[in-house]
């Protein structure tokens, strides 16, 4: 799979948990019973009935000698049968209380389906065996297969209940889940009707609802691992989709039907309704929508499921990227602008550092990628919330996206991106005036940034980008200008000394562009005192 996601299967080993189990279940009993029937009968047997071995005396079935015996085998069938049905039940009614549609999903699995079946009818078989006896005549051969059927069913018993635990996990359902959406998916891809197309949507539609309930509920229940898959779920059915995405016009992408009914589209502007069906883009926007969804529930309780879901939602966005589908690229860009907006409306300085952290990661692989309008628009997008952060005293928040985006800017010129001098104009207009120590903090990290970008600059000899920094900087004061150089050339450890994502110190910069700083600030220390600012006074 792209990105290098890795998948679980989505069955066990058959011969692991079927095939081996019953094998040494099955040859064990029989050897067990043929070594102490042989024994009985060349210890004991001798003289008495005449048989040229021990399996032909076996074999040698006496008609009144067995007549009590075959209607206990048919009711031994039937028991089987009975705390199968019991001790199923039980189990997926605990897990249905949990998981909406597990019940239904488990009569359609076809494993579960043939072992029903073959208790049915082995025990059909040997209650009508038990009545087919008669004086001189045994039936052999359906004798012999209703003693196999009940001895297999026995040793059935244990490997099929180690199935269904297996099928009742969490993880498996989830995963079950997303196989039946990405097929309904596929079949209504290919559907020639509208209303084929339809029943199949709701389907889908109904699948992402049940991943998503199942990740709330477990956000609430503070089950991260459960969490997790969930959202990996919704990812995968996503990727796969996109796989198969059939070219427009196609009744797939009409939103008619029951799905029109659903709250998410009933709440939305019938305009941007029509946009989603114009560029086809309604299964994305619904699992992104979800993704929202689940992101502000976690957002107080279990933060690595934000940042989980800004992973997810930036390899939907290399996948738009890879295939060209610009639309779905802005609508993804949305999205994460969607996640920074909550983590700082939450003020949760954490997840909006882990969500940038993505986004970056976003930006890049589009400019690898050839999308360098698509990554212009993402550094408006991150200047912009660095403004927002400002003005909520999230002055870290700010300092980050900094950071970030001269990465950025290093990035698009190494790379040779077209928009590099655009985002390097964006970048420098992400300073404001101070009002307040903390936000003089949130300045002064920005400023760094900028002195950063510009020793960089200067170390591949692109003095006149480098000239731009720092005309932007003159107007700053001495003292701010001295403390920022003299913070940046302490600072040798290339990592942070705390365990973080990131790992690099945000200060840190390399020999060779360490070098550079004096001749940075000695063209600020050279310039004429600054006018100062009618915000300073």
């Amino acid at each position: 799979m792209a990105n290098g996601i890795v998948r679980q299967q989505p069955r066990p080993d058959m011969r692991r948990m079927w095939a081996y189990p019953v094998a040494v279940i099955t040859g064990f009993a029989l050897a067990m019973f043929a070594a102490t029937y042989s024994f009985d009968y060349f210890m004991f047997n001798i003289g008495r009935v005449p048989a040229t071995s021990a399996l032909g005396h076996f074999f040698a079935f006496d008609p009144g000698s067995i007549t009590d015996a075959l209607p206990a085998l048919g009711m031994t069938v039937v028991a089987v049968l009975g705390i199968i049905l019991t001790v199923v039940a039980i189990i997926v009614q605990l897990s249905s209380d949990r998981y909406t549609g597990v019940a239904m999903m488990f009569m359609r699995d076809r494993v579960n389906i043939a072992v029903f079946t073959y208790f049915v009818i082995a025990s059909i078989w040997a209650i009508w065996l038990s009545m087919s006896l008669q004086d001189g005549f045994v039936p052999r051969a359906a004798l012999l297969v209703a003693m196999l059927a009940a001895g297999f069913g026995l040793a059935m018993m244990l490997p099929y209940f180690a199935y269904v635990f297996w099928f009742l996990e969490p993880g498996n359902i989830i995963q079950r889940i997303g196989h039946e959406a990405v097929e309904n998916a596929r079949r209504g891809s290919a559907a020639k009707s509208t209303d084929d197309a339809a029943l199949l949507q709701e389907r889908v539609l109904n699948s992402m609802e049940e991943i998503t309930d199942i990740a709330n509920n477990s956000i609430d229940g503070r089950d991260k691992i459960i969490a997790s898959r969930a959202v990996d779920a919704l990812r995968d059915l996503v990727l796969d989709y996109l796989s198969f995405k059939p070219p427009q016009p196609h009744p797939w992408f009409q939103i008619v039907g029951r799905i029109s009914d659903n709250p998410d589209f009933v709440a939305m502007d019938g305009e941007t309704m029509h946009e989603l069906e114009l560029r086809a883009l309604w299964v994305e926007w619904k699992a992104l929508r979800q993704y929202l969804g689940v992101y502000n529930e976690a957002i107080g309780s279990m933060q690595d499921i934000n940042y989980l879901i800004a992973i997810n939602t930036r390899y939907i966005g290399e996948a738009a990227a890879e295939r060209s589908d610009r639309d779905l690229l802005d609508m993804v860009l949305r999205f994460m602008n969607s996640y920074l907006r909550s983590a700082i409306n939450a003020r949760a300085t954490r997840t909006a550092y882990n969500v940038l952290h993505q986004y970056r990661m976003l930006i890049e692989s589009l400019l690898k990628l050839g999308q360098a309008e698509a990554a212009y628009g993402g550094v408006a997008y991150l200047k912009y919330y660095g403004h927002v952060s400002f003005d909520e005293n999230l002055t870290f928040v700010t300092e980050t996206i900094a950071y970030d985006l001269a990465a950025l800017c290093e990035f698009a010129h190494d790379l040779g991106a077209p928009q590099e001098d655009r985002m390097l104009k964006q970048f420098l207009e992400l300073d404001r005036p101070t009002r307040g120590h903390r936000q003089e903090r949130g300045l002064r990290g920005v400023r760094k940034a900028q002195a950063k970008l510009a020793a960089y600059y200067l170390s591949i000899g692109e003095e006149p980008k480098a000239r731009l920094i720092a005309q932007d900087m003159l107007a700053e004061p001495a003292d701010l200008l001295h403390s920022i150089r003299d913070e940046l050339e302490r600072v040798e450890a290339k990592h942070f000394w705390e365990n973080v994502d990131r790992g690099r110190n945000f200060e840190y910069l390399p020999p060779a562009h360490r070098a550079q700083l004096g001749k940075f600030f000695s063209w600020l220390d050279a310039a004429p005192p600054p006018r100062r600012r009618a915000t300073d006074r």
